[in-house]
């Protein structure tokens, strides 16, 4: 439209410019959002060990024979004379699920994060034999397999939806100014 067909409708609402203002605020810091999600996911991948699955819900292999028999010989009275595995032996060979004997692994998971970015991870230097699997032991002789507790696979992408979700979550939280 030209000229005096025009019409021209100017809003002034100071409220919903206040609102956008503090909108645009809150998208420049990330900040809140950033902590709370790799709190949340340092979280998650602490569970995992609890549960022995991965980020995508699959179960983590069991432990080997030789994992077992290592685990039970630093306990007395797992064996009888003869060379079998004692009540109490077999009751501890039945309950031990992978990793859990790694407490140091589970204490050494920790995040990160700053104004728009967050991390999670494990400064041990076996955490990456743990989250891929591979060749390990003296060489490389012992084949450990993945049993992924970090929300990234090996090419860095994403393969638990529950993870994504609560990430999502978080963001839409925080978006709309609810409690994190």
């Amino acid at each position: 439209m030209q000229g005096d067909d025009m019409i021209e409708i100017t809003l002034d609402d100071r409220a919903l410019r206040a609102a956008l203002d503090r909108l645009r605020s809150r998208v420049e810091d990330t900040g809140p959002a950033m902590h709370d999600i790799g709190q949340t996911l340092m979280e998650r991948a602490r569970r995992r060990f609890a549960t022995s699955t991965g980020p995508d819900g699959q179960a983590w292999e069991p432990n080997a024979p030789a994992t077992i028999a290592a685990y039970l010989g630093r306990y007395g009275g797992s064996y009888k004379k003869d060379g079998s595995l004692s009540k109490r032996g077999a009751a501890r060979a039945a309950g031990k699920k992978p990793l859990i004997g790694e407490s140091k692994q589970l204490q050494n998971i920790h995040y990160a994060a700053g104004r728009d970015w967050a991390e999670v991870g494990s400064s041990r230097i076996y955490a990456a034999i743990h989250q891929l699997g591979g060749q390990a032991g003296r060489g490389k002789s012992v084949t450990i397999p993945a049993r992924p507790f970090l929300p990234v696979t090996q090419d860095g992408q994403w393969i638990g939806a529950d993870d994504r979700a609560a990430i999502l979550d978080i963001l839409s939280r925080w978006i709309e100014g609810r409690p994190l």
